[in-house]
C-alpha cells in the first residue's frame, strides 16, 4: 500500500473524512480539519510510522507533500538501521 493511501486511510479512520474526497494536492485544511485536528493527525502519523516529523516540515499543506516527507523519513530510518 502506498504511503499516500495509508495517510488517506488514517485520516478517514481518525476523523471520518471520506478518502475519495481527499485530493492529495489540495490543502489538508480544506478537508474540514481545524488546526487542533491537524496536530492530532500529525501525532497519529508519528505513532503509526514510528517517526518524528521535524519542525522544518510544519509548512506542509497537502497529503502528497506529507507522504513525501514520511517516505523520506522512513527511508532514512531504514538506512540507519
Amino acid at each position: 500500500m502506498s504511503t499516500l493511501k495509508e495517510l488517506q486511510d488514517l485520516i478517514h479512520h481518525k476523523f471520518g473524512v471520506d478518502p475519495a474526497k481527499l485530493d492529495p494536492h489540495e490543502s489538508i485544511r480544506g478537508s474540514g480539519l481545524d488546526s487542533l485536528a491537524l496536530v492530532e493527525f500529525l501525532f497519529a502519523i508519528e505513532d503509526h510510522y514510528g517517526i518524528s516529523l521535524p519542525e522544518e516540515n510544519s509548512n506542509i499543506d497537502t497529503l502528497a507533500e506529507l507522504a513525501e516527507v514520511v517516505e523520506r523519513l522512513n527511508a532514512a530510518r531504514q538506512t540507519a538501521a
